[in-house]
């Protein structure tokens, strides 16, 4: 059957780069009215129009840089930053007076972006470091800094160190995130195979263990065989049959997560609902009574067979531990938002703690065959036992859904 593979891709930064585009065509924009509006105050305009044509093109000319993480190198940082700090050192040579009334610098706040770019991209030490030469360059520019310059230095420093830790912090949670998506999806893979072994091959080892026992001779020997097989695979398979081995990357575009889906076991001919008293008929029999509605009962195809494998193997421990003279009932209930099929039988019943030992010996059936079949299809299973008085399975599926492992 085909298996899928499927990227995950998780990033706060994306969106913070695009904002930074953005920004820093809008503020070249800004720079630009400036001196369209007050380039008859400036005592040197032609100074002034020099710079900004040449921050304009530089502008345009990067967008594609600031776009992601990876764009963004060094090189291009320490540039576009001096840009920036020449164009805050060049402001009193095109207008003497912006030092004494504390008008904007010739780059105005587009130097802001220069600085986020380096939080952007390095945590909060970059964007510290930059933000300080920045808050040079301003007290030089002023000659005597007043308390709005100081004011508006601080400002800056301190957004773009906090936006430079938030980003740190952003990543670091990514990759938590990736790491556990990893982690359920090799889990999710691992009870899958694991429920395909318990419903094969461990029953096949213990049908060989139990008529190797009683038919005596080599018969035995080789039930004893297939017995220690038995419990070496359901160790296997308790302890972690496959293993968590995707690594996470941390790439320009977030924490990037491959992770295989479970085999699309829904073919050609069962796209659409499947009628699920087809799928459980063959389950009736002279010791077994089947109770459904009169009219059909449609599911989609992948969770109806999980539903009939799970009555399967209910029906499977009912023989295996009630005896072969234990009688059973399945029940279909047809609600509008859910439907429920019920499977009781009139053994013996559980032992209280005897499921919890049981899983612990690598004994799967409920945990895995029942109970896991019916969270990946995102229903659940209800085990009520009273010993001496028989046990009853609950299984409840809501409709319109194909489960945790294909959503």
């Amino acid at each position: 059957m085909a298996r899928r593979e499927r990227v995950v891709r998780m990033s706060v930064e994306l969106p913070l780069w695009r904002a930074l585009t953005a920004y820093r065509v809008l503020t070249t924009g800004y720079a630009v009215l400036l001196l369209v509006f007050a380039g008859d105050k400036y005592e040197r305009p032609w100074v002034a129009v020099g710079f900004l044509a040449v921050m304009v093109l530089w502008t345009l000319a990067t967008l594609p840089r600031v776009a992601n993480a990876a764009a963004c190198t060094k090189r291009f940082l320490g540039a576009d930053l001096t840009v920036a700090l020449t164009g805050i050192l060049l402001t009193p040579l095109a207008d003497a007076q912006a030092q004494q009334i504390d008008g904007p610098t010739l780059p105005s706040i587009w130097t802001a972006g220069s600085v986020l770019a380096f939080a952007l991209k390095g945590g909060w030490r970059w964007a510290g470091f930059a933000s300080s030469l920045v808050a040079v360059a301003n007290i030089i520019e002023r000659g005597e800094p007043s308390r709005d310059t100081f004011h508006n230095v601080l400002l800056v420093w301190v957004a773009s160190i906090a936006i430079g830790y938030v980003v740190e912090v952003a990543r670091a949670s990514e990759r938590t995130l990736a790491r556990a998506l990893e982690i359920e999806a090799a889990t999710r893979e691992r009870e899958r195979l694991a429920r395909d072994i318990h419903d094969g091959v461990l029953q096949v080892l213990a049908m060989v263990q139990r008529r190797g026992t009683a038919l005596g001779g080599e018969a035995a020997e080789l039930g004893r065989m297939a017995g220690e097989q038995e419990v070496a695979l359901r160790t296997l398979v308790a302890g972690g049959l496959v293993p968590a081995s995707r690594v996470s990357e941390d790439e320009t575009q977030g924490a990037v997560v491959r992770v295989v889906d479970e085999p699309d076991v829904v073919s050609a001919g069962d796209e659409g609902p499947v009628d699920l008293r087809t799928l459980l008929a063959p389950r009736a029999g002279r010791r077994v009574t089947l109770s459904e509605p009169g009219a059909p009962v449609p599911l989609e195809a992948h969770a109806a067979k999980e539903l009939a494998s799970a009555v399967g193997a209910a029906l499977d421990n009912v023989r295996r531990h009630a005896g072969a003279d234990a009688r059973a009932w399945i029940l279909v209930e047809d609600w509008p938002d859910e439907v429920i099929v019920t499977v009781r039988d009139d053994g013996p019943g559980i032992p209280e703690g005897r499921l919890a030992q049981a899983e612990g010996e690598g004994r799967l059936g409920v945990a895995l065959s029942i109970r896991g079949r019916l969270r990946d299809i995102g229903g659940t299973a209800e085990l009520i036992s009273v010993p001496g008085q028989g046990t009853e399975v609950e299984l409840k599926v809501p409709r319109g859904t194909r489960g945790k492992a294909e959503r």
